[in-house]
């Protein structure tokens, strides 16, 4: 595992882009799994840049998110499909038809998952996945459980992740209390993982997660038996670590 630090939010996003950016580059058809929240829109502005200046290109790129609230349409402004069209998709050159996120307007949500996992099957798995952490160690909405679940699955958020994610609402009560996520294995069996993490709120987490027991009650620890993961982070994601760890840390 690669743990790379830089002093801000601004060069961790630059290091992430650049990351992915090569994957690109050296293979155009590359299946990227994407991912929300606040900690990559930096990194998405930085690769929709490079695009604008002609030195990349995601026209044969295919994708695949990692979650979607259950309950909201594509064209809700709180639904992750919104999310990356706004943040992403819109600004670079790659195909509607290219980009994936689970239908969280479907009636069925166990033949949704069944779809999904199918789906990113028959693209032959995924070349680089896009993580960020949760407070409490989710990944994509991999809850902490007394399991890790394989499958993409239809999953209840706790009262947790509930709280965080109401930044992004009205209020709490309208934030979806069910979503559907990617499993465990489809993360896993990624070729590549590259995880940005920012903030001193997830310094805790973060440490538990890398150095910590592998157990399902912190979903990303299961990480630590990845062949290849880059954590891209900024001082504050790392301070814990590079307290405790610190020859672990590449600057």
């Amino acid at each position: 595992m690669r743990i790379c630090m830089d002093a801000d939010y601004e060069g961790m996003s630059r290091r992430a882009a650049a990351v992915m950016a090569d994957q690109v580059r050296e293979n155009p058809r590359s299946v990227l799994g994407l991912a929300t929240g606040s900690s990559p829109v930096g990194m998405y502005a930085e690769l929709s840049r490079l695009c604008r200046a002609g030195q990349i290109t995601f026209r044969d790129v295919t994708t695949v998110n990692l979650d979607e609230y259950y309950g909201l349409t594509p064209d809700h402004e709180m639904s992750y499909r919104y999310f990356m069209e706004k943040n992403f998709f819109s600004l670079i050159d790659i195909p509607r038809e290219n980009t994936h996120l689970p239908n969280g307007a479907s009636l069925s949500p166990a033949l949704e998952c069944s779809r999904y996992d199918r789906l990113i099957e028959s693209l032959g798995g995924i070349d680089l996945q896009l993580l960020g952490i949760g407070h409490d160690g989710h990944i994509g909405f991999n809850e902490p459980s007394d399991r890790f679940v394989p499958d993409t699955n239809y999953v209840k958020l706790t009262e947790e992740t509930i709280r965080a994610n109401a930044r992004f609402f009205a209020s709490e009560a309208d934030v979806p209390r069910y979503a559907l996520t990617m499993g465990i294995r489809a993360i896993m069996q990624a070729k590549k993982i590259l995880m940005v993490v920012n903030g001193e709120g997830k310094a805790d987490i973060l440490c538990r997660a890398l150095f910590g027991p592998i157990t399902p009650a912190v979903p990303a620890s299961i990480l630590q038996l990845h062949p290849d993961v880059t954590l891209c982070a900024d001082a504050a994601a790392l301070s814990v670590i590079a307290d405790k760890y610190p020859a672990a840390i590449e600057k």
